[in-house]
């Protein structure tokens, strides 16, 4: 995609995302991002949140469900967070590995829940206490307030969010 359209993609994503954080839709209106806008908004916004230690990152859109993929450093991660890491932990840690995040979405009357799904490293799948030292080490420290397997409120008067191959659809409250 040349670098032009994937910026003009970029920028009618976080128009949409704006009209929905600054209330400007109507009741019932539904806000449509496609695969386009979604791949060149990720490419853009992560990079801003972890700014080293990843890189081609791309979401990939199902019915109901997302798959995250990129090429990671963990070892990077932490560093560029300032956070030390124990020598051996940084052994195992260094160096680029392709990830692969899968997660199946539920959402309605205002809620979202997020279910993890799948995690794989390096085409090993990843579960148990390993999965959770993982979350709680790499995605908690960059996201906070991220809940899995647990509802939370939308906000901004989203009613629900959907997740299609053609796209994710916000649908206002009426």
């Amino acid at each position: 995609m040349p670098v032009f359209a994937a910026e003009a993609d970029y920028e009618s994503a976080e128009a949409k995302l704006a009209s929905i954080a600054d209330y400007q839709l109507r009741r019932g209106a539904t806000v449509l991002f496609t695969p386009r806008e979604i791949d060149a908004w990720v490419r853009t916004a992560v990079p801003e949140y972890v700014p080293e230690g990843i890189r081609d990152e791309h979401l990939e859109v199902g019915t109901d469900t997302a798959t995250g993929t990129a090429v990671v450093d963990f070892l990077r991660i932490r560093q560029a967070q300032g956070t030390a890491t124990n020598p051996l932990l940084a052994k195992m840690l260094e160096g680029e590995r392709p990830l692969s995040v899968s997660a199946r979405l539920e959402s309605g009357g205002g809620r979202c829940t997020i279910y993890l799904t799948r995690v794989e490293i390096g085409g090993i799948l990843i579960e148990g206490p390993v999965l959770d030292f993982l979350v709680r080490t790499f995605s908690l420290p960059l996201f906070p307030d991220a809940k899995s397997d647990e509802p939370f409120d939308l906000g901004y008067d989203m009613e629900r969010i959907e997740l299609r191959p053609d796209g994710i659809r916000v649908f206002m409250r009426k």
